[in-house]
């Protein structure tokens, strides 16, 4: 096939299939972890990024190419998760303001919209470093756009960009000595490639399959809703609004009373408008009075009420796994604080310290941008102060910070769960001021520690410390520090290695694999090698990391 021109249906059919093609090969990127720890996230942090524009664009109906670009970014943004994810969401976003006003695109601009989108990838990144996927995504396109010709055809262009991208893969550790020490590429790189790669199968006529990839209605069992059921639970009502200027000031406008309704007719109510559009979830016995009073503000782009008596069970389990994500928006209040953990017994540590709102996520679940949006409408405060608690969840967390204006949000970078209880120990309200508040949650994460041990999923060698699959390693950060085939012994080389006799606290945070034996043994140890810093502990329940230590 010669394709001269890039349509809004075909942008979006391509965008699909890359989201197929890295949703079949996401095990394969989440393998890439630099560390050998279970549950590398990169692939499924991209693939459900991308999959959130798939999801945005099904009912986008005839589009242009411009609108199209534009509404699959928008779904990128919000469904960003883990760095990967929002420089995924950027690089596409990039490409959508290189299409603004196109009905659609010959070759030249689609070159153009790939540079827009590198650069705004490298925006998004505070220090851009080379050997990642910024890399892979600029010299390839660097390298598609110099061979454009007359004679260039979309087909040519996506295989230029293709055969680039896995060149500048195999690359990556020539430029990042954590790479190459590693024996890896670049994950997130690799997460970028099979994208492109599905994209162009696509355009070559190829159906990309993917099972475990649905975006089509679920379906329903009729047997649970009878002639004689009586409605019990409502309504689970969703829709994006696409606010319309002869219907309301789109950039003035609020959401108030928008809040102010849904209050009045249901519960479990998250509302909040990004640029142009408004998204609202409600529960609700009366769906249709939701819809006609949002009308009389725009149009529809998508819809859902699904019966919840119907999906109770169902139902039941999401709302255990979420936890506190959707109940009925707080009293408003001044100030608020949202963190971050996984673990039933470290969420309850810190709602105790002062946490408003814990968003359920960490190793292998980073929340979405919209997770943090929604966990923002629900604390309901004019300053949010925000404590991410992992590197891999911070961008995510100021992405969200960005997008929302119903309140002030400050991202605190709390890189650990040390950092995050740290702070949430030390927070005080009492001064009234923004800068204070946030000053002193910075001071009190300063000279804490934290380790972590979990088992290695593969050989390796990082930063001269010998790791065979199946040990037991202890890290801080980004630096390996023991690997033994004996969890407390991996344990206890870690800590020595971190100093802990120097510590006044050591906060030792029990995952769900810690047995009582291995606890107890931990305590003698700490009580024998450590004496004169006192140990507290907490029943953590996380998953990943048997251990996790803090020092302060």
């Amino acid at each position: 096939m010669d394709t001269k021109e890039l349509s809004g249906e075909l942008y979006s059919t391509l965008i699909k299939g890359g989201a197929a093609n890295l949703r079949a090969n996401a095990q394969i990127v989440n393998d890439l972890n630099v560390f050998p720890i279970p549950d590398g996230d990169t692939g499924e942090n991209m693939s459900l990024t991308i999959t959130g524009g798939v999801t945005a664009a099904e009912n986008a109906g005839s589009y242009s190419l411009s609108d199209m670009s534009d509404t699959i970014a928008n779904g990128m943004l919000l469904s960003a998760r883990g760095n990967s994810g929002v420089i995924l969401s950027q690089f596409f976003s990039g490409i959508a303001k290189g299409f603004t006003g196109s009905e659609k695109a010959d070759v030249r601009t689609v070159g153009f919209a790939f540079k827009s989108g590198v650069r705004r990838a490298y925006e998004a990144v505070m220090k851009p470093t080379e050997g990642t996927m910024l890399t892979v995504a600029r010299e390839a396109t660097e390298y598609a756009c110099d061979r454009i010709t007359d004679n260039s055809t979309m087909e040519s262009f996506f295989s230029d960009v293709l055969d680039e991208m896995n060149r500048s893969l195999e690359r990556t550790p020539q430029l990042l000595d954590v790479l190459r020490e590693a024996g890896v590429i670049d994950s997130g790189g690799a997460g970028l490639v099979y994208i492109i790669d599905g994209m162009n199968k696509t355009l070559q006529g190829e159906h990309i399959s993917d099972a475990s990839l649905s975006f089509g209605a679920k379906a329903v069992d009729t047997s649970k809703f009878t002639a004689d059921s009586v409605m019990e639970f409502g309504y689970c009502t969703e829709f994006l609004l696409q606010l319309q200027n002869c219907k309301v000031d789109v950039e003035n406008f609020t959401i108030d009373p928008i809040l102010e309704f849904l209050n009045s007719i249901g519960n479990s109510i998250v509302a909040f408008k990004t640029g142009s559009i408004v998204k609202v979830h409600v529960h609700t016995m009366t769906p249709g009075k939701v819809f006609d009073f949002c009308q009389q503000f725009g149009e529809f782009l998508t819809l859902k009420c699904e019966n919840m008596t119907l999906q109770h069970n169902d139902t039941l389990a999401k709302e255990e796994k979420r936890g506190e994500n959707a109940p009925v928006r707080s009293e408003h209040k001044k100030f608020a604080a949202i963190t971050v953990a996984t673990g039933d017994g470290i969420k309850e540590t810190l709602k105790t310290l002062g946490a408003d709102f814990v968003l359920d996520g960490g190793q292998g679940k980073n929340p979405s941008s919209e997770d943090f949006i929604e966990a923002f409408d629900n604390v309901n405060a004019d300053t949010i102060f925000v404590l991410p608690n992992n590197g891999n969840i911070v961008m995510a967390a100021q992405l969200a910070a960005d997008i929302y204006k119903d309140s002030k949000v400050v991202v605190i970078p709390s890189k650990s769960i040390g950092d995050g209880y740290a702070a949430l120990s030390m927070l005080s309200y009492d001064s009234g001021d923004v800068d204070t508040i946030t000053n002193e949650m910075k001071e009190a994460m300063d000279g804490v520690v934290t380790g972590e041990v979990t088992r290695s999923v593969r050989d390796a060698n990082i930063d001269g410390v010998e790791i065979r699959n199946n040990d037991f390693i202890g890290f801080s950060g980004k630096n390996m520090l023991a690997s033994n085939a004996d969890k407390l012994e991996a344990t206890t080389e870690m800590l020595n290695k971190l100093n802990a006799a120097s510590h006044e606290v050591m906060i030792a945070i029990y995952g769900n694999t810690a047995t009582t034996e291995e606890r107890k043994e931990f305590r003698r140890i700490a009580g024998e090698k450590f004496p004169h810093t006192e140990l507290y502990e907490i029943d953590g329940g996380q998953d990943v990391y048997d251990f996790e230590i803090i020092l302060e």
